[in-house]
This record gives structure tokens, sequence and C-alpha cells, in this order.
């Protein structure tokens, strides 16, 4: 069926096949190996494949790992305009995946299993595509997503990633297409606005939450990068 998301598991054994339809394969747990052209390699939790329709594609993994799988009539423009095949997803939708794991485990329901496709769909259409992440990175990059309250300096991270602070930087930008502070405040501002915008938490506290003790160096970097200042965002 269409527009939908499953639960899926694989074997060992080498299965090949093609389908009329798109596909989208995210690990939760465990790593899938895919044969497909333009791709032969691992697919990570973390990351999503691109099937596209007609694409013949190969596959093994381990009996314990476990997929969310979606078949899908139509891609998100960002993904279907794309040759990407394998892309990193970020943390919020990771967690919204494991979140519709345990529900579509846990009961049958159409009008759930609906509206957590079209959340999917929507927050797919949001993901950057980055290309696959050397390990290294990602590792740095899941680091800086979940320590935005603290200080994030290039030793620190170039230490995570096991590379000198020079091999780090050029790495980094040749992956992620940003420096190391670009991304940083990147994420920090998104991060703000939608503190901003759903929360009705103080903006001292915002800042604080965001890596800035200091309330006007917040307003400063959040007005360079939106436009206005943080004040001015309606709540």
């Amino acid at each position: 069926m269409l527009n939908t998301l499953y639960i899926r598991s694989y074997t060992r054994q080498k299965v090949g096949h093609f389908h009329q339809f798109h596909q989208l394969l995210l690990p939760l747990r465990g790593v899938i190996n895919i044969e497909m052209d333009g791709f032969t390699g691992k697919v990570t939790p973390g990351e999503c494949a691109v099937i596209k329709k007609g694409n013949k594609h190969y596959f093994t993994a381990d009996s314990e790992a476990r997929f969310v799988v979606a078949d899908m009539g139509e891609l998100p423009e960002n993904i279907s305009s794309s040759n990407t095949i394998v892309f990193s997803i970020s943390q919020p939708l990771l967690q919204f995946l494991s979140f519709v794991a345990v529900q579509l485990e846990s009961q049958v329901h159409k009008e759930v299993e609906r509206i957590a496709y079209l959340m999917f769909f929507e927050l797919m259409s949001t993901q950057i595509l980055l290309k696959q992440l050397n390990y290294r990175i990602r590792e740095a990059v899941e680091f800086i997503e979940s320590h935005l309250t603290e200080k994030l300096p290039i030793d620190k991270l170039a230490s995570i990633s096991c590379l000198s602070p020079t091999q780090f930087k050029k790495l980094f930008k040749e992956q992620v297409g940003l420096t190391t502070a670009q991304y940083v405040t990147k994420m920090r501002m998104e991060k703000a606005l939608a503190l901003l915008t759903h929360t009705d938490s103080p903006l001292q506290i915002i800042s604080e939450q965001v890596g800035y003790t200091d309330l006007s160096a917040f307003s400063r970097r959040f007005s360079q990068h939106f436009g206005l200042l943080p004040s001015k965002i309606s709540r």
C-alpha cells in the first residue's frame, strides 16, 4: 500500500528486486548493505537511502536490524530533484522515527498511521541533503547538535573525530559545505527561532539554551542571521 510507513527487517541472504513506486529506507538499529545504480555500500542509523521507482536494488542485513521503510507514490521536492542516494538525517527526524516504530509495533490505528506518514513527508521535505557523511564528521555533527549549550572549540570536535584540528576543519568543510563555526551558528540560530516561536521561555533562558550567556551577544547574532531582533518574534 502506497504512502505508508512500515517496520522491516532483512536477512543475510542477498535479495534483489524493484518496484513501481519510490521507497525511502531509514535504519533504526543495525546496518543494511545496498547495491543499486549509483551506490554500493552501507546505510546506518541516522541516514536515509532513496530508492526511486524502477531502480533494481539488492540488500542484506543482520536479522536483528530494524528499519523504517516508506513506500511513496511521490517524493518531497528536495529529494525528487536531487541525485543524492544516501544522506544524513536530522536528530529530530531520527527521534520521530523511534516514535513511529513504537506506535506501529503497539497497535493498528489507520488515522494515526495516516497522520504519521504526513508528518514524515513534511519532515523529509525539510531535510538538507548532505551527502553521506564520513563517520568521523557525523560523530562531530551529532555532538554539536546535542551540545549547543556548550562551548564547541575546534580542538574538542577534532578530538571527537580522531583528527588533527587542521584535518578536521578541511574534512568538515568538504563534507558539510560550511565551516564548523558557520554550522554551529546555523544550528544555534535555528534552535533559538524554534524556542522563541514555540515556547514562552524568557529571552535570557533561550540565549543560554543555545550557548550564549550574554543576552546582547545573542541578540546581535540572531539579528545578523535572521534580519530582526529576537524580541520581535511573535509569541
